[in-house]
């Protein structure tokens, strides 16, 4: 059977849907695989082009008569961008989606950014040479000119915007003067700077080497003597809030740089960009980088260059750090790996930790996997022996873990207490603004409420082209939160025109009122995704408030997860079951995990912390091992429900998408890819599978576009790929199905 191959020839273009298709020649079909580094004649001269393998298939797209065919295997070493167009080929496979989402997915593309240069203008002949045409100019009364050689024979090389700048010199008189051969104009690239908010006295800070205990040394032992083995591992780092990770992470990094490997730190969110990055930053210096998602695109292909040029040891940043185009990489390192910012929700929709785990394994790296809070899927992993489970069982200097308090809000109802602060909470608050001591107060929300109600009726505003309720803002809007549709706050209900209207639930800027209002004389800050929408906004608030210049710090799940402050001794989680009751079955794990997180935030420092739990479920279990900070006892106890109901980790998940803008084109596409595989099921080709649907999505319309869901379950994770290859190739051959999305979703963090 003949062979195929998609070849790019030009990477670093904008533009990365252009493949072009060569013959493979019958010697090469054994060994040619994605990511291959090839020669192919290319363009009318038929010159010998490098390209890159992305794709091989036994499919011609145009006449085989007139294709070329491949010429030769480059094996004069595999550049780094091989590798990650390997690494694309298999997150298409395993993901689903296609192969150009997938390449724009791990390569920098360049977008149409300016390069920023520095240019200097310099003396281009001999001094006495200059002199002479000096005088020459001079009698021509050429005195732009004149000025500028005058001045070049002074100082033979000045920064181009002093020349036009304080020199007053045109750039029409410097491209003259170049043609004269008196000065040549030198450009030098300069890279963008993404820590322009690092001050000079942190730039100057000292070196901050650390001393490990006993536990932390231990740790790095075992991973470093398995690395100078050869033996790249996956670790997963279970350890107590506040226990030293990023210290273990630091030592590790250290000693694979002196060993000229590279590393890359994920985070979660970038919130934790600063205070990770100083950290980091304070011991190898400039050869240390970050990415966010709230730098320009130009910062952040600079930041990838720098990366290939070898001018960079360590990438810090959320996802999209892990395409880092490390030559010589040495360590992923996943911090807070429990995270769900951490699993893709555009396609493809991967997962960071699996990808992370293919890239090391490609390259020979390791993996290093750390959390206080493991999500379910490592922690099963490392119980079977597929992970290495290592743990940090105290504090740094041995500090106590924070007492924790559940005050159950149905009593505080009974009470007469209607304030979403507890009796108890502003006890505490009151006492710490006494002592001088800081608070933090959690909520797992933004705005000033959720969603309006008619206390009439029961009507709920919604929004008319999702299905979705709206919420209301301070600013007298209702908004969408899905598509972004905006309309005035009303007064009368649209449904049977009662004057009762009431909000749902407060959210962080009603906690800012209500605080400011207890508390007069209280300093307060908020960080959501509202104030935090500028560029270093995260920074300007985390900054001010480990400055103390804030007495209460009020936040949604950003401040909770990896920040050190030592003088915080209070930490309110003030709505604890607003993750609880949710139609996912991760509900139960991200309750745990943000209380077990947001109560780690207090007691860092030397003042003992203490955290108080607001719920209205006050015995669910994992409220109650939060409070223990138990993470044994909550692990059980889900672990088995899991099994019950066929959830991952011990089944595999995948869930496919099918939407379209025609209501019954949706209902039919979705039917019709259900009953394919219920057909193969019948059959015996999918013993062990257990599909649910079609069904309405979570939210069954969005931006008047219609949704259905199946689900399918089973053990074996590559039953499942197998199913996506079937239902891709299916729908791919029938022209009926090109007015429908179809996209998957492989063991769901959100679902859709």
């Amino acid at each position: 059977m003949a062979a195929y191959a998609n070849i790019i020839i030009d990477i670093s273009h904008e533009k990365l849907d252009r493949p072009f298709q060569y013959r493979v020649p019958e010697a090469m079909k054994k060994q040619l695989r994605p990511g291959m580094q090839v020669l192919v004649p290319f363009g009318n001269g038929n010159r010998a082009t490098r390209g890159y393998v992305i794709e091989v298939t036994d499919e011609a797209e145009f006449d085989q008569e007139r294709m070329k065919e491949i010429t030769a295997i480059d094996m004069e070493g595999i550049p780094v961008e091989a590798r990650l167009i390997a690494l694309a080929a298999w997150i298409k496979e395993n993901y689903g989606g296609t192969m150009n989402q997938a390449l724009k997915t791990v390569l920098p593309v360049r977008q149409k950014t300016r390069q920023k240069e520095k240019k200097r203008v310099a003396l281009a002949v001999s001094r006495k040479a200059g002199q002479e045409q000096l005088l020459q100019l001079q009698k021509k009364h050429n005195t732009a000119r004149a000025r500028l050689l005058e001045a070049l024979l002074d100082t033979p090389e000045i920064p181009y915007e002093v020349v036009t700048g304080k020199l007053n010199i045109t750039s029409a008189v410097i491209r003259a003067m170049e043609k004269m051969g008196l000065v040549m104009v030198e450009k030098e690239q300069v890279y963008r700077n993404p820590i322009s908010f690092v001050t000079e006295e942190e730039r100057n800070g000292k070196d901050r080497h650390f001393t490990l205990n006993r536990e932390q040394q231990q740790i790095v032992n075992t991973i470093t003597e398995d690395y100078k083995k050869a033996h790249y591992n996956t670790f997963l780092l279970y350890g107590v809030t506040g226990s030293g990770k990023t210290a273990v992470y630091i030592e590790l990094i250290a000693r694979a740089v002196a060993e000229g490997r590279q590393a890359i730190v994920l985070i979660p969110e970038i919130a934790l960009t600063y205070q990770t990055l100083m950290r980091f930053y304070q011991r190898f210096g400039e050869r240390v980088s970050v990415l966010h998602s709230k730098m320009s695109a130009g910062e952040r292909y600079d930041q990838f260059l720098r990366a290939k040029n070898g001018q960079l040891d360590v990438m810090i940043g959320p996802r999209s750090a892990l395409f880092t185009p490390f030559s010589n990489l040495g360590y992923i390192i996943i911090d807070e790996e429990h995270e769900a910012s951490y699993k893709s929700e555009t396609i493809p929709r991967y997962h960071a930790r699996e990808t992370a785990i293919e890239r090391a394994r490609q390259e020979g790296a390791s993996v290093v996997l750390g959390s206080a809070t493991p999500s379910l899927e490592s922690y099963y992993k490392a119980r079977q022996g597929e992970y290495q489970l290592l743990e940090l069982t105290a504090r740094i200097e041995e500090k106590p873990l924070p007492t924790c308090e559940i005050i159950d809000l149905r009593e505080e109802l009974k009470q007469g207490n209607r304030s979403i602060l507890s009796e108890r909470l502003q006890e505490l608050m009151e006492d710490r603004l006494k002592k001088g001591q800081q608070t933090m107060l959690f909520l797992n929300r933004r705005g000033i409420s959720g969603f309006v109600s008619c206390r009439e009726c029961g009507h709920v505003l919604r929004c008319p082209h999702c299905d979705v309720s709206l919420s209301q803002h301070n600013n007298a809007r209702m908004v969408c939160h899905y598509c972004g549709y905006q309309e005035p706050a009303v007064k009368i209900c649209p449904s049977c025109g009662s004057k009762y209207l009431s909000a749902f639930k407060a959210g962080t800027q009603k906690i800012e009122q209500i605080v400011k209002e207890r508390f007069p004389h209280a300093r307060v800050l908020r960080m959501d995704l509202d104030t935090t929408r500028m560029k270093d906004g995260y920074e300007r608030i985390l900054s001010a408030f480990a400055n103390r210049e804030a007495d209460i710090l009020i936040g949604t799940q950003m401040i909770v997860k990896g920040h050190d402050f030592p003088d915080v001794t209070l930490v309110g989680i003030l709505a604890a079951d607003l993750s609880l009751h949710t139609s996912d079955y991760h509900g139960a794990e991200r309750t745990f995990q943000l209380l077990t997180q947001a109560a780690g935030r207090a007691g860092r420092g030397r003042e003992k912390g203490q955290v108080v739990i607001q719920t209205y479920s006050p015995g669910h279990y994992s409220i109650e091992q939060a409070a223990a900070q138990n993470y044994q006892d909550f692990y059980e106890q889900e672990i088995q429900y899991r099994s019950l109901l066929k959830y991952p980790p011990v089944w595999h998940m995948m869930v496919m998408l099918v939407a379209s803008r025609d209501q019954m084109y949706a209902e039919l596409c979705s039917d019709l890819l259900g009953k394919k595989i219920e057909q193969a099921r019948e059959q015996g080709k999918l013993e062990g599978l257990v599909m649910v649907g079609p069904a309405d999505a979570a939210v069954a319309k969005i931006s008047d576009v219609y949704r259905k869901v199946l689900y399918f379950k089973h053990k074996d994770y590559r039953t499942l790929v197998h199913i996506k290859d079937v239902l891709e190739e299916f729908t791919g051959r029938h022209r009926e199905f090109e007015s429908v999305t179809i996209q998957f979703d492989f063991n769901p963090m959100n679902g859709f």
